[in-house]
């Protein structure tokens, strides 16, 4: 697979689908919810889910394609390529707000990442990477991660406990909270994990989090040195929603100790 060339076709819908979102917000948005009242969804997500899978689908017939809205295909396995997309990734945000939220999308052959974009519509921000060719921010190669201890460190926090089957116990994550230098929580975690690549933040803990809300950060990150787990430390399924912890080097380690302390 040419991805060089993969990596400027999207680049290319990227910027289409940002000029169809942008003209959406002159319109009345029909909201609905899914699983919950909080879970919501707009004809915009499903629109531009269905835009990409459009176009993956007329250039790449053999791939597969795994969205949010569920309009690709039933992904079980990562055999082949299969694309993973958040059409808008903080739709609470997209909604309430009309900033902080974004297009991301991992491609991933094998199940290994080779491309991974995290699109801040509303700046009009790219963060990309192509595996073994490192990450950039709107075309500008990034430097490695360096290593910051805790006490030194601004870590995004997702406040929600519950997982599915099981409430998380957050007084695991109370001495994090205290001896952190600070917390955050922006209301989309594709761009927390984005905001980490460029050293806005310096880690993003989450109790649940789907394959298309981490799938283009983790290739993103892994250019950078970053590391991408559970809660008990082992690799992300991406095919399957998961607690989250993402951070630099070092201080993933620090995290994961006082995690499970």
């Amino acid at each position: 697979m040419d991805w060089s060339m993969v990596d400027q076709l999207v680049q290319k819908w990227l910027v289409e689908a940002r000029g169809r979102i942008l003209t959406s917000l002159q319109q009345r948005l029909t909201i609905e919810s899914k699983s919950n009242a909080n879970d919501l969804v707009t004809n915009i997500d499903r629109e531009t889910e269905q835009f990409f899978i459009e176009k993956v689908k007329d250039h790449f017939p053999n791939h597969r394609l795994l969205g949010e809205e569920g309009f690709g295909d039933d992904v079980q396995t990562l055999e082949g390529i299969v694309w993973i997309v958040d059409p808008i990734d903080g739709t609470m945000n997209f909604v309430h707000q009309q900033r902080n939220f974004a297009i991301s999308i991992g491609i991933y052959e094998e199940g290994v990442g080779k491309l991974g974009y995290i699109y801040d519509v509303m700046n009009d921000e790219l963060y990309h990477a192509e595996n073994g060719k490192g990450a950039f921010y709107n075309g500008e190669q990034l430097p490695i991660l360096q290593p910051v201890e805790l006490k030194e460190a601004i870590v995004g926090l997702n406040t929600t406990w519950v997982v599915p089957n099981k409430r998380v116990n957050h007084e695991r994550l109370i001495p994090i909270v205290k001896q952190a230098r600070g917390t955050r929580s922006y209301g989309s975690a594709a761009l927390e994990m984005a905001y980490i690549a460029v050293d806005t933040l310096d880690a993003y803990i989450t109790m649940r989090l789907s394959p298309w809300d981490f799938a283009a950060g983790m290739v993103i990150l892994k250019e950078l040195g970053g590391i991408c787990t559970n809660l008990e430390g082992k690799p992300l399924s991406l095919t399957d929603s998961s607690p989250v912890v993402v951070a630099r080097p070092g201080l993933h380690d620090e995290l994961m100790n006082i995690i499970n302390r």
